[in-house]
């Protein structure tokens, strides 16, 4: 500090951010694996202090994915993502779930307290019994969102609900790890969740459809960019047909914000009170 008489005192020197203490709670998580979900989901983790010490990717568009938003993170064999990683973050097309999941029980890969999570709308924990069976803590966790799989996906994470189903000792640590990931958890029962998956899909894809057909009656009519002649009238009726729900939806979460409703302390510490 200036000791001159009338000198104004010297700026307390900014924090380097590479030498400012490690939040708690902070984990090593391996993707598997660097598709359009998990990529997203590995850079919202990486951008709240969690190490993504893996990524898996075999394609083409994979490799270039996981370089864009998990740049420096190395490329790993499945294998050696369960071995190294304290959360393994499994985000795979569904039908190939079960199979990789028991593939690793077979080969005795998954340990004991490790962290598994699926992104799959389609399965509770169930399919993860394998692994619970060796000792991991299964964990469900879907983003109601589609993924383009790019760096503006992880921006529309926040405030997306995500369904939650885990056992119920083990679900704060689910809820934690959903909030971390920006998202507005909900519980979902195991058993809830072929409906839930149902009615995600039979909603997405009839409004596709609908579009599709709406922006063909309108071309036929002579009306050139049907879609964007569209985009305002159906953003409004499907705003009218959920009768004002999103926004009391949202109203609800705030409020539950504001109590102090989020599990406390981050994935790492709600797994160490699990």
């Amino acid at each position: 500090m200036s000791t001159t008489p009338g000198a104004p005192a010297d700026p307390e020197p900014t924090p380097n951010p590479s030498t400012r203490p490690p939040r708690p709670g902070r984990l090593g998580v391996g993707i598997i694996s660097a598709g359009r979900v998990g990529a997203v989901l590995g850079s919202a983790l990486r951008s709240v202090d969690h190490q993504i010490i893996g990524v898996h990717a075999v394609s083409e568009a994979s490799r270039e994915r996981a370089e864009l938003l998990l740049p420096g993170v190395p490329l790993l064999e499945v294998e050696d993502i369960v071995e190294r990683a304290e959360l393994v973050l499994l985000a795979v097309p569904d039908d190939a779930l079960a199979g990789l999941v028991k593939g690793l029980a077979d080969l005795n890969r998954w340990q004991p307290g490790q962290l598994v999570v699926h992104t799959s709308g389609a399965y509770g924990t169930g399919v993860l019994e394998p692994a619970r069976r060796c000792g991991a803590i299964p964990l469900a966790i879907h983003p109601a969102m589609t993924f383009g799989g790019f760096s503006t996906d992880v921006a529309r994470l926040v405030g997306c609900p995500m369904a939650v189903t885990a056992p119920a000792a083990v679900l704060p640590i689910g809820q934690a790890l959903a909030v971390e990931l920006g998202g507005e958890p909900f519980v979902l029962p195991e058993q809830s969740r072929s409906a839930y998956h149902a009615a995600l899909a039979h909603g997405a894809n009839h409004l596709v459809t609908l579009v599709n057909q709406a922006v063909r009656i309108l071309a036929a009519a002579g009306v050139e960019d049907g879609a964007t002649t569209l985009a305002p009238l159906l953003s409004t009726a499907l705003d009218r047909a959920a009768g004002g729900r999103v926004r009391a939806d949202r109203a609800g979460r705030a409020r539950r914000r504001r109590h102090g409703a989020r599990p406390p302390g981050g994935v790492g510490r709600a797994a160490r009170r699990g």
